[in-house]
């Protein structure tokens, strides 16, 4: 697949465990893409009021999982990190951007990668996002960041297509997909395919539900990283699905 950048929704980490099709997508994916010679992932779960990129050389794997079956906390996923390739990629961010060389890598890039490439062995590069800094600052991250993208990197923005975690919780797993769920996951993505960013960008005005999908933006923001960091902005939705009627588990690829 000839795709620059992606956007994969990581949803529940149990996915690494389970038989599921998005485990099998992801699997699929690190199979068919070319390798990178590194990934930056930009995190939902690594959120700072500026932006940050770690600089570790062996990225910690940060267990920020509750409640769930002790072979998760035990899963050994070890890639090396690429300081190199964070250096480049800070100095493209400018003085905006702050280096951490500690920082590991949380569910939402392990739990990713670990299906993409079990080998373990693509160097990664966790991102941050702001949670309240909105789609186009992240949209400009990325836009910055597409040098690299020419030079090999693979830019991935991991979240989640909606994420409204009180429906999660009130719904049966059997249940059939949120209406409004489906309206604006529709709308994503017809949107992202006809490449029209303005709209996106302002898809809180735009997309129908999208406050309630999104009650607050961090699992979305991954999305405009990967969407300004891509050459040409061109959008395919690669996977689609839904887990327990509310959590959309749709993946993008962008040219």
């Amino acid at each position: 697949m000839d795709f620059t950048t992606l956007f994969l929704s990581h949803g529940s980490p149990m996915m690494v465990l389970e038989d599921t099709p998005t485990r099998q997508f992801l699997k699929d994916l690190g199979r068919t893409m070319p390798r990178p010679r590194a990934v930056i992932v930009a995190s939902a779960h690594w959120q700072t009021r500026e932006p940050v990129l770690g600089f570790a050389a062996w990225p910690d794997k940060i267990n920020d999982i509750y409640g769930f079956p002790a072979e998760l906390y035990q899963l050994a996923y070890a890639p090396p990190g690429a300081p190199e390739v964070a250096a480049q990629a800070a100095d493209r961010l400018g003085a905006v951007c702050r280096r951490d060389p500690g920082a590991g890598i949380d569910h939402s890039i392990w739990s990713v990668m670990s299906l993409m490439w079990p080998e373990a062995d693509v160097p990664v590069v966790p991102m941050s996002v702001q949670p309240r800094a909105g789609a186009a600052h992240h949209y400009f991250l990325g836009r910055r960041l597409a040098p690299l993208v020419a030079d090999g990197v693979l830019v991935i923005g991991s979240g989640a297509a909606t994420h409204n975690l009180e429906d999660y919780f009130r719904r049966k797993v059997t249940a059939g997909i949120e209406p409004q769920v489906a309206e604006f996951t529709a709308w994503l993505a017809e949107t992202a395919e006809r490449g029209d960013v303005a709209a996106l960008l302002d898809y809180r005005a735009r997309a129908p539900h999208a406050e309630h999908n999104h009650p607050t933006e961090e699992h979305l923001l991954p999305f405009f990283v990967a969407l300004g960091a891509a050459a040409h902005g061109e959008a395919t939705r690669l996977h689609r699905g839904v887990d327990s009627g509310v959590l959309a588990m749709d993946a993008y690829g962008f040219r």
